[in-house]
């Protein structure tokens, strides 16, 4: 009952103020209106407007980096540069000259201006053309208040909402509220956000030139833009001046004074000095991330201990390295212009405090046409291979591959049910037949990344790159299939590096920190996993011998001082990464273009990877890094490259491997080397054997293999006998003792018969023996899933 009383009295307030603006001769339009408000059960709608109501809560903050040197002001959510000054804090000249230019009678009318009204409708009418305007302050707020379309139930709209805000508020309120949100040119709104930011000075101290040209911009910002269209804001500068000297503010020869006065305007980016990208994304996480008892990132902005009415707010950055950054970023960038690269960011992270060092989001955040407003750092794009580490550590950590463990890169083609065959390959379309783990993970290798994947299974994959904090990958598992180890999904640079820095830690998570008082402290966690494997995972990135096939010994990826980093590339070359650490910092770097065109035969290493390079570089300067622990608890030993044994006399390539303690016995007693039947098919096709020149191997069968003999078409199930390796001399079959064949062919078929064989292949001195078994069949098995199939 209570509440329907106060509704009415607010009504009838509203019918007052309309019934004095038209004399009390208007009264079926304000029923019609109060009409349309009903039936659309719009009821809140009748009731005035309070200050309270429209008072502007995201007020500018000024930040700073960890030293105190000022980085700019916090723009709102919707990157607006705002800044909120009382009527009395805001100069006179401005006053004056913002109601001569847009409202001269507005303190002497309602919401609405009838004289001015018919006015305009009378030029209107002489002229064939609208000539001039006759929406007031009020209206004009309105309209900022609730932007509405230029149609006549929106200007119906447009002109209740103006009497509800005469009806709740005085007019010094209302032009309050309308100056604090004019619009200034770009992203600057209030007179207090655009003195600062064009002039350097408070709206109190506006001088009637700088006033005067301030005043004309907001009749069309775009084109009256200050730093565009400076002759045009003359032109209606002038304009606003002899309004004022009408309207008896000002006399002529102040106007004209005021008209020739020379007045510089300061490019907007002057109001941000350094990470304008790490300001936008501070504030716009209110509305992304709940934080503490339930308030927002700006909340918490706004109510931080660091953060006084007075102060400003002492972020992580470092001014000094973000600028060297962000001029570096531009620099690379422009070199890499011709292969149709624009866009670029960069991320650096203390290690040992979790602190964000640098925040690089586009080459320029002000270039508006090559949209520098995109923030690369939080943009999801396909990591590329950037993931694998990741994969790798996983499988070590459940015994699923040993450092030792020989993979095989060869063809291999996965057929999934409902889809296309998939064959990953490399950028380069080769192979490098038998690999180590660590040559695997060092060069980028795709199939023996996609082998271990198998191994380890794409949901436990993922599990764990949630654990990680890829909160962006969302689809299922099966979305994301055996190509989540190549970059199947989509992640930002801010994840990436977030990561990385747990791999630098050895596995122990730490926060992210982006601001500091002096309450902040490090929250850390327990380890993912026993620290050996990331220090294993962390030896590999960091061996440039291990790299050397793809990348080359002196490539940028190699520095003067201990580094582990991994490269990526996404599919056609639309995105480059390069990420890596030392025991102090975490770098992470992208190139690529904001709108997914593709680069012109960029990879990772011609990328991202220069940036990446300068940056490290420059970081440790002065002192360079301490080197990375040893993995706890192993040992080394030297091991044939290509079969993962004790060297014996005929390996070519030894090389320094970690094994466990408890796989010493069997690297001290194992001496012969099974390749698997993927490689020995592969090695088939190649001209050269892997292995000796001076060996033969019998490539089909393998050895214990079984064969299943169907009855009914007995002579037509025949087994090919494929043999490798280099001869001179003819090849000679024998089959249990038995010469069945000479061929020089390498290859042979035999039809199958039940019972246990011997194979063996002579050629001169050289030979080979298999063992296979053959049965006979009573049904044809079933297959179900998918099975890997090699060319």
């Amino acid at each position: 009952m209570g509440l329907a009383l106060g509704w009415l009295i607010q009504i009838r307030k509203i019918r007052k103020n309309i019934w004095h603006q038209f004399n009390g001769s208007s009264c079926k339009f304000i029923l019609a209106l109060l009409l349309i408000c009903v039936t659309v059960r719009l009821l809140p709608c009748l009731a005035p407007i309070r200050a309270a109501d429209i008072a502007q809560q995201q007020l500018a903050l000024e930040f700073t980096d960890r030293n105190w040197l000022p980085l700019g002001t916090l723009l709102t959510r919707d990157q607006e540069h705002t800044s909120v000054v009382p009527l009395n804090q805001v100069s006179p000249h401005f006053i004056h000259a913002i109601l001569a230019a847009e409202d001269g009678d507005f303190y002497h009318h309602g919401a609405l201006d009838l004289k001015a009204a018919a006015r305009a409708l009378k030029d209107a009418l002489h002229a064939k053309r609208v000539v001039s305007g006759a929406s007031t302050i009020t209206m004009q707020l309105a309209r900022m208040l609730d932007p509405v379309g230029r149609t006549l139930p929106g200007k119906v709209q447009e002109i209740w909402l103006s009497w509800r805000l005469v009806a709740g508020i005085n007019k010094d309120e209302i032009l309050s509220a309308y100056i604090n949100r004019l619009p200034m040119g770009g992203n600057i709104y209030g007179v207090e956000a655009a003195a600062r930011t064009y002039f350097s000075t408070p709206a109190n101290d506006l001088n009637l030139a700088q006033a005067s040209l301030l005043a004309a911009i907001p009749n069309n910002p775009t084109y009256f833009d200050p730093l565009q269209h400076y002759q045009r804001l003359k032109q209606r500068q002038k304009y606003v001046l002899n309004r004022m000297v009408k309207d008896e503010y000002i006399t002529h020869s102040q106007a004209e004074r005021a008209y020739t006065e020379e007045i510089s305007f300061q490019s907007r980016q002057r109001g941000i000095i350094a990470a304008p990208h790490f300001l936008f994304w501070l504030a716009s996480q209110s509305e992304t991330r709940r934080q503490g008892d339930g308030m927002t990132q700006r909340e918490l902005l706004e109510n931080s201990p660091c953060v006084q009415k007075s102060s400003p707010i002492r972020t992580t950055i470092d001014r000094p390295l973000q600028q060297f950054v962000e001029a570096q970023l531009q620099q690379v960038i422009s070199t890499l212009a011709v292969h149709n690269v624009h866009h670029a960011a960069a991320l650096v992270i203390d290690n040992h405090t979790g602190e964000v060092l640098a925040y690089v989001g586009s080459p320029d955040y002000f270039n508006e046409a090559k949209q520098g407003r995109n923030d690369g750092v939080q943009a999801l794009r396909q990591p590329g291979s950037t993931l694998k580490p990741f994969l790798y550590e996983l499988a070590l950590e459940k015994g699923l591959i040993r450092p030792n463990t020989i993979l095989a890169d060869v063809p291999a083609h996965y057929a999934i049910p409902g889809a296309k065959l998939y064959s990953p390959t490399d950028y380069d379309k080769s192979f490098l037949g038998l690999v180590r783990v660590r040559v695997a993970l060092a060069n980028s290798l795709n199939i023996p990344a996609v082998r271990v994947l198998e191994k380890v299974g794409v949901q436990t994959f993922l599990d764990r790159l949630h654990q990680m904090g890829f909160e962006h990958l969302t689809q299922s598992a099966e979305y994301y299939g055996l190509g989540l180890t190549l970059g199947s999904g989509e992640v930002s640079l801010w994840e990436l590096a977030r990561a990385y820095v747990t791999m630098a830690r050895q596995g122990q998570h730490i926060s992210v920190v982006t601001m500091l008082d002096n309450t902040t402290h490090t929250q850390k966690s327990p380890h993912f996993s026993p620290p050996t494997t990331w220090q294993l995972i962390t030896d590999m990135l960091s061996d440039r011998h291990a790299r050397a096939t793809v990348f080359g010994v002196d490539s940028v990826l190699n520095l003067p001082f201990p580094a582990a980093v991994k490269t990526g590339t996404s599919s056609n070359f639309r995105d480059t990464w390069t990420v890596g650490f030392t025991t102090d910092y975490t770098v992470a770097t992208w190139v690529g273009n904001f709108d997914g065109d593709p680069m012109r035969q960029v990879s990772g290493v011609m990328g991202a990877a220069p940036l990446w390079n300068r940056i490290m570089l420059h970081l440790h300067e002065h002192q360079e890094p301490a080197s990375f622990s040893s993995p706890e608890g192993m040992v080394q030993r030297p091991i044939c490259a290509t079969s993962g044994l004790q060297p014996t006399l005929d390996c070519t390539s030894v090389v320094q491997e970690y094994f466990y303690a408890e796989d010493l016995g069997n690297y001290e007693n194992q001496n012969s080397f099974t390749s698997s039947g993927e490689y020995d098919e592969w090695l088939a096709r190649q001209e050269q054997s892997s292995f000796s020149s001076h060996k033969l191997k019998i490539v089909s069968p393998h050895q214990d293999d079984v064969f299943l003999l169907y009855p009914g078409n007995e002579a037509q199930q025949k087994l090919e006998f494929k043999l490798a390796g280099t001869t001179v001399m003819p090849v000679e079959w024998w089959l249990n003792g038995q010469k069945i064949a000479m061929d020089s062919s390498h290859s042979m078929f035999w039809t199958l018969h039940p019972g246990k064989w011997t194979l063996e292949a002579k050629s001169g001195e050289m030979s080979d023996k298999v063992s296979f078994q053959v049965e006979l069949a009573t049904a044809k098995p079933t297959r179900r899933g998918f099975s890997v199939g090699n060319s």
